[in-house]
């Protein structure tokens, strides 16, 4: 059964960092253009990053994190991995990892499935 886990969230102080990792089980992430996406209570789901599929490394960010975030592959242990710097406060959020067919229209290239995990909850706040 295909799985994917995201960890490494948490509660941060603004302007600290966190480093979000996504895992794969009986998947192979490096031929798919995988996104981080961000939903917060109320709100529907919103892109964050994303990475192309299958050798091509191009990489997208909404422009609300671009310079801060920085998306990434470790093609030997299958994760992606969202670095997170000069985190802002704003409401709890699940962030998800996916390689959903909306990264397709962020610049980001590869194969896509319809596949989610659980989340992880990243909180900003003083």
């Amino acid at each position: 059964q295909v799985q994917l886990v995201e960890s490494g969230g948490g509660l941060v102080q603004p302007g600290g960092s966190l480093r979000l990792t996504c895992a794969a089980e009986r998947f192979m992430l490096d031929y798919y253009a995988i996104g981080w996406f961000r939903q917060a209570p109320g709100k529907e789901r919103e892109g964050v990053a994303c990475v192309s599929g299958s050798g091509d490394n191009t990489t997208g960010y909404a422009a609300s994190v671009k310079g801060r975030f920085t998306i990434s592959r470790d093609k030997a242990k299958n994760t992606v991995y969202l670095q997170m710097n000069n985190l802002i406060p704003e409401e709890p959020a699940l962030y998800y990892c996916s390689p959903d067919p909306n990264v397709l229209g962020w610049g980001c290239r590869g194969r896509s499935q319809y596949y989610w995990g659980q989340g992880t909850q990243v909180t900003v706040s003083s």
